[in-house]
């Protein structure tokens, strides 16, 4: 049985982390953290785990944690990852990271886009990126998972097959992104909510945290610079992201060839769905699923298309595709826990 920790257990990507481990039949959960307070039960946090889960949550203690667990989850904020990974690995266990320190490969371009100088290089070097869909190879052999962000993780499904075939031309690739409110985390999203009602806005135009992120993953499955151009946007509902991707073509070629190339790319994935001419996805069909719906459209006379992915921020953008990681470095089925 694996024993698992979960550090950061009481935040939206941890809360999804239990929601998911709990019923998932080949773990044990042996410890669960956070910032809190005072030390209490986490069935009395999340009420609906009464039953499930008798553990309780308080600051971690990395020397009672570390020795008692095989993997461990970190949804912890964005530069305190990199103070806790090394606490495990070099403890000789596994790690899950869902935060950003371990996502960009250059320190300098984590530096430049975090503020903070990175304090783990060492593990940096080794770390793989945790898209199932590209490396799922390399996941069955690491260490250590920079488990992806919300936004890349639709945004990249999204354009993998046009950029597999070298179809488009790679200069102008544009994303319109709208994302839930639950993408800010569970404090910012509690003074968000006042201002979002009855509201839609764009932020970070042109200059989101997760584009080099974006750019670093396209660029090297591409083999060539990639630099998109990139707005996200709040809309006032609780969670979901949909990503809409304008391309520019290299050639002519109809609905039904790009159908055909997406669907191929995909058909054995478990949790992509390209969707049938025509039809595009909606949010309300990927909330609390670990699945990507891809839907697209393209204008021969102009040579363009558009493609659009739906994905849930707190899944497949971050919890879900963190078991569905876990699922693969263990020799588990793929979706175990996750359908």
């Amino acid at each position: 049985m694996l024993k698992i920790a979960i550090v950061g257990a009481t935040g939206y990507a941890g809360e999804e982390l239990l929601k998911v481990l709990v019923n998932h039949p080949r773990l044990k959960i042996t410890s669960v953290s956070a910032k809190i307070d005072k030390p209490q039960k986490i069935d009395q946090v999340f009420p609906y785990l009464k039953g499930k889960l008798d553990l309780i949550c308080k600051e971690p203690d990395f020397s009672q944690i570390v020795p008692d667990c095989d993997l461990a989850f970190l949804a912890l904020p964005h530069r305190v990852s990199m103070d806790v990974a090394p606490q495990f690995l070099h403890g000789g266990k596994k790690v899950i990271d869902l935060s950003a320190d371990y996502r960009l490969k250059e320190t300098s371009v984590y530096e430049k886009w975090y503020a903070a100088k990175h304090k783990d290089p060492e593990h940096l070097k080794g770390a793989v990126y945790g898209l199932p869909e590209v490396y799922r190879k390399k996941i069955k052999q690491a260490q250590l998972i920079a488990n992806p962000g919300c936004y890349p993780t639709g945004i990249i499904l999204g354009c993998l097959p046009f950029l597999s075939k070298h179809a488009v031309f790679t200069e102008n690739i544009i994303v319109d992104a709208k994302t839930g409110l639950s993408g800010a985390g569970r404090e910012k999203e509690a003074l968000l909510i006042p201002q979002m009602q009855d509201n839609f806005r764009a932020y970070k135009v042109d200059e989101h945290q997760h584009s080099p992120e974006i750019n670093q993953e396209l660029s090297g499955f591409a083999k060539e610079k990639i630099e998109i151009t990139f707005t996200p946007h709040l809309i006032p509902i609780k969670r979901g992201i949909l990503s809409t991707i304008y391309f520019q073509l290299k050639n002519r070629i109809s609905q039904e060839e790009a159908q055909k190339l997406y669907q191929d790319f995909y058909q054995n994935e478990p949790f992509v769905k390209v969707l049938p001419e025509g039809k595009f996805p909606q949010l309300r069909d990927v909330v609390k699923t670990n699945f990507c719906h891809i839907g697209l459209k393209v204008n021969p006379a102009r040579k363009t298309a558009i493609v659009i992915s739906a994905i849930d921020n707190l899944v497949k953008g971050a919890s879900g595709q963190a078991v569905q990681n876990m699922n693969i470095m263990y020799g588990f089925e793929e979706t175990e826990g996750l359908k």
